[in-house]
């Protein structure tokens, strides 16, 4: 079986493509059609596939499968450079990694997913969990389902349904994926920031299930890769961190090319000439390059313990998650400093620092990078158990 990677009007063998060219393109691309995400709602499949031909959703295909099994740092890279040119672009580019929990299906299941190539774009929505029916072979499926992030141009997608798992994984969800074309989208994404994203709701009527098309989230993969062994959890906190990891370094940009510019109808200097401008400067680049490199660095720690074939401790999870946080949050604080800044220029449409406060804002809101996690971590740091589940 050849690995092929789809596209509108044509099919390209794999190894034909030049993927650092492809990333290139795909960059551009992005900054020429973002003011279309928002008008749309959702990143178009003509920017997917874009996506899939830089190597975007194989990243997290296994390698027998056709894949690149990256490791965690290479992708989160290309996540944050994603981001850097629209946030709602690395929003669904960071479900390149999601392909890890597909990994906890059974290889056979696994084969037919990955039967016309390694570049399928897998997404859904957990939450609510929606009770099913047990039926001979599998499920009933019914119910609707919030945050559904890039599913207008998936491939396959998952809902969480109300079923603990089994061997002791009771209390994680089961999960119960289905191709994507027999899953009905509700457009209903309306939002302040990250409208990019199409995280429209999702909604089923019946729909059989078999039990080989359904996974424990946070359960044992059958795939043994080190991307596979990697913390489920603390990987989605991760790619959506390195969100706010590329919004906060196009904010500093935006704000470094606006300090040599001087107003000339007011006749007031340069910000670059004003000692309160530099100051602001210098801390918000000292913050988001400290953020950055605590965030790189427990990720590649990890890595190389995962690379050993040895499992994460509790405390390194521990660090890895606490890294996306604290990530997510300086950055969000960094473009709102930006933003401050910039003055009142900054309230137009036209000035992207006012999209880069707004997407940063949403990144924070997710339940994996939320302040709550500073609480669990510092639990674990002091020896007691965090009073929710984590890491």
């Amino acid at each position: 079986m050849s690995a092929v990677i789809s596209c509108e009007n044509e099919t390209l063998p794999a190894k034909s493509i030049d993927k650092e060219a492809a990333f290139s393109d795909l960059i551009h691309l992005i900054k020429a059609r973002r003011n279309d995400f928002q008008k749309l709602s959702h990143v178009p499949r003509d920017v997917v596939n874009a996506m899939k031909r830089a190597g975007i959703f194989r990243a997290s295909t296994p390698k027998r499968f056709g894949g690149d099994a990256l490791p965690a740092t290479d992708f989160l890279k290309m996540v944050e450079r994603i981001a850097e040119a629209d946030g709602s672009a690395g929003w669904v580019a960071a479900f390149g990694s999601a392909n890890t929990y597909l990994a906890a299906l059974p290889l056979e299941t696994q084969a037919m997913i990955y039967a016309d190539g390694p570049d399928q774009v897998y997404g859904g929505g957990l939450y609510p969990l929606q009770p099913a029916q047990r039926v001979h072979g599998g499920w009933k499926v019914s119910g609707r389902w919030r945050f559904a992030s890039g599913c207008k141009c998936a491939d396959w997608l998952s809902v969480g349904i109300g079923a603990a798992g089994p061997n002791g994984m009771a209390g994680k969800p089961l999960a119960a994926v289905l191709p994507a074309s027999r899953v009905e989208i509700i457009d209903n994404w309306d939002v302040v920031g990250m409208q990019g994203t199409g995280s429209h709701d999702l909604q089923l009527h019946n729909e059989f299930v078999a039990d080989e098309w359904t996974f424990v989230r946070g359960g044992a993969v059958t795939v043994d890769e080190p991307i596979f062994r990697y913390p489920a959890v603390a990987l989605q906190a991760q790619v959506h961190a390195a969100v706010n990891l590329g919004l906060a370094k196009a904010a500093l940009e935006i704000l470094i090319e606006m300090g040599g510019v001087g107003n000339a109808t007011q006749g007031t200097s340069k910000l670059a000439d004003r000692s309160y401008y530099r100051m602001a400067l210098g801390r918000a680049q000292a913050h988001y390059l400290s953020a950055r490199a605590f965030y790189y660095e427990a990720t590649e720690s990890a890595w190389d313990v995962l690379a050993r074939g040895d499992e994460l401790t509790l405390q390194q999870t521990n660090r890895v998650r606490l890294a996306a946080t604290n990530a997510a949050h300086t950055c969000a604080d960094v473009i709102n400093s930006a933003y401050k800044l910039a003055g009142m220029s900054a309230i137009f449409n036209s000035n992207r620092l006012q999209w880069l406060v707004r997407d940063a804002m949403v990144v924070t809101q997710h339940a994996t990078l939320s302040e709550a996690t500073y609480d669990s971590a510092g639990a674990i740091f002091a020896g007691v158990s965090p009073s929710v589940p984590y890491p």
